[in-house]
């Protein structure tokens, strides 16, 4: 059979999302790991293109808390301003449809989720952690798929969970500006892939539909050299 898809952290990267979806070799489905629209230069229209997806699978990530909830949001120089924009351009009925989205589903017997299980902000790394235990608890499956790190990379923990992290569609955090995603076989095998875009255009767009300094440059930054 056709694999699934595995599409996280976009970030209202269109152009990103576009390589990506060209690229995916006749899937079956997609699994949407949440981060759809903030930060990036076209929340509205990167969410209006997943919207046509057949078959997917929704989860909500932080930015889709943070969007909906302000006030939980960190007070830095970044994410409040960011916030703002993204709500203006995604309107009051899309901020709550994206908001009230699950935070976990079930693919056969694969949880995904946005960070982890019990967070949506606090999730695994490449090299294990002291608290990977604490994240893992209550996970029974053997494979748990994830993202919000940026960081394409597939491992198994010591209680012998397969992690699997996609990487980001629109703004990766790994030194490679590609588009990240991953495609899951029925077999259970793991494909990641990488497709290059013009991430160069998508940093400038930032500026230009948002204006310059403040978040936006840090914004474009990270788009630019796939770093945090």
């Amino acid at each position: 059979m056709a694999p699934i898809a595995l599409i996280y952290d976009v970030h209202g990267n269109l152009p990103a999302l576009e390589a990506v979806l060209e690229d995916a070799p006749g899937v079956e489905g997609f699994v949407l790991g949440g981060d759809y629209a903030l930060f990036g230069p076209w929340p509205a229209e990167t969410v209006a293109e997943l919207r046509l997806l057949p078959n997917a699978i929704w989860i909500r990530g932080n930015g889709e808390r943070w969007t909906a909830e302000p006030a939980e949001a960190p007070d830095n120089e970044v994410v409040p301003g960011a916030v703002e924009a993204c709500r203006k351009e995604l309107g009051a009925q899309t901020v709550d449809e994206l908001g009230a989205l699950p935070m976990e589903a079930m693919l056969d017997d694969t949880l995904v989720c946005h960070a982890s299980p019990s967070s949506d902000v606090r999730s695994f790394m490449p090299a294990r952690s002291d608290d990977e235990e604490e994240l893992l608890a209550g996970v029974t499956g053997p494979r748990l798929v994830f993202g919000h790190t940026h960081l394409p990379f597939r491992r198994v923990s010591e209680g012998g969970i397969e992690l699997v992290n996609p990487g980001s569609v629109g703004m990766p955090f790994d030194g490679d500006p590609r588009a990240a995603y991953a495609l899951l076989y029925d077999d259970g095998r793991v494909e990641h892939r990488r497709v290059t875009y013009d991430h160069q255009a998508s940093a400038e767009a930032v500026k230009e539909r948002f204006g310059t300094g403040g978040w936006t440059e840090t914004v474009a930054r990270r788009i630019a050299t796939a770093q945090m």
